[in-house]
């Protein structure tokens, strides 16, 4: 880069703008504006998030923040954006305006250390391979200097977490659903996320195999943050710390509000066959207030 390109690259520094980036294609600089950092404990750190398809606008000015171990459950209508929400949090789609990081950087930049189970996972059900096999996927765009050894150590390890080791030689295809979920937590789980995002893991899953899943997730989060977009969040309820509403009114249909959730220990539980949460809407947690250092 010349001399004067990189005067022009630290006055641009120096700007501040509204914008993601600024663009100076004549010397290929991408300049980023100075925006809040989050603090140390924050695992995602959205500020400012503005998204849309073509003329459908889905988020806009959208700030929330989730702590490293936290659970967080994110839910809303069908349509509302949870599923957007995600692949913007691991680095899938880019905002048009705003910040996402996790654990302080891009997510692009994270890609080893979140782990992403789609809603919906295509596959070719007429090539023959194995559930290992597809575990293992979960390292193909994992760090490359780990032995083989290791990496076999890492399979062992995800299929048990996520028991599917009685299942291993298995063809993906012959699997029912549930079971395939939980294959695909464990690709998931391989490379041993600090952040593990699932999309509405439990959707078309028979009771007991939301029971075997939730026994998998409650072993899982012991060592992660978890962010996990489902319509049924009592299937979570002993598991969730907080919860994110997306368009939770007509008044704010691109918005995502932080909430708190209690135990409705009042609720008895021989009547709803599990324990309840109670999303506190009268106590909506400060997002902002986080980057004051506030704690939420």
């Amino acid at each position: 880069m010349s001399q004067a390109a990189q005067n022009e690259a630290a006055m641009l520094r120096q700007t501040p703008s509204s914008l993601d980036f600024m663009d100076d294609k004549e010397h290929g600089v991408i300049v980023e504006p100075t925006l809040p950092h989050p603090p140390e404990n924050v695992a995602i750190w959205c500020h400012d998030l503005a998204f849309r398809y073509r003329e459908a606008e889905v988020f806009r000015n959208v700030s929330f923040h989730v702590h490293s171990g936290e659970f967080v459950v994110l839910t809303g209508k069908n349509g509302a954006g949870k599923s957007t929400l995600l692949k913007l949090v691991v680095g899938l789609l880019e905002p048009q305006q705003g910040q996402v990081l996790v654990f302080g950087v891009s997510p692009r930049r994270r890609i080893e250390s979140i782990g992403y189970v789609p809603q919906h996972a295509s596959f070719d059900p007429a090539f023959p391979i194995r559930v290992e096999d597809v575990v293992g996927m979960g390292r193909l765009s994992g760090l490359s200097y780990i032995s083989k050894d290791q990496k076999r150590g890492d399979i062992e390890w995800a299929m048990e977490q996520a028991e599917v080791t009685d299942l291993r030689a298995r063809p993906f295809s012959a699997l029912s659903g549930g079971q395939r979920r939980r294959v695909l937590v464990a690709r998931a789980l391989v490379g041993h996320p600090r952040l593990l995002v699932l999309d509405e893991p439990t959707a078309n899953m028979d009771i007991e195999s939301e029971n075997k899943f939730f026994e998998v997730l409650a072993r899982i989060k012991k060592g992660a943050t978890i962010l996990i977009a489902t319509h049924d969040s009592d299937f979570v309820s002993g598991l969730a710390d907080t919860v994110l509403c997306v368009g939770q009114d007509s008044e704010h249909p691109h918005s995502v509000h932080r909430h708190a959730m209690e135990k409705a220990e009042d609720l008895p539980k021989d009547i709803y066959g599990s324990n309840m949460l109670r999303v506190r809407h009268d106590i909506e947690l400060p997002d902002n207030a986080c980057c004051e250092g506030k704690d939420p």
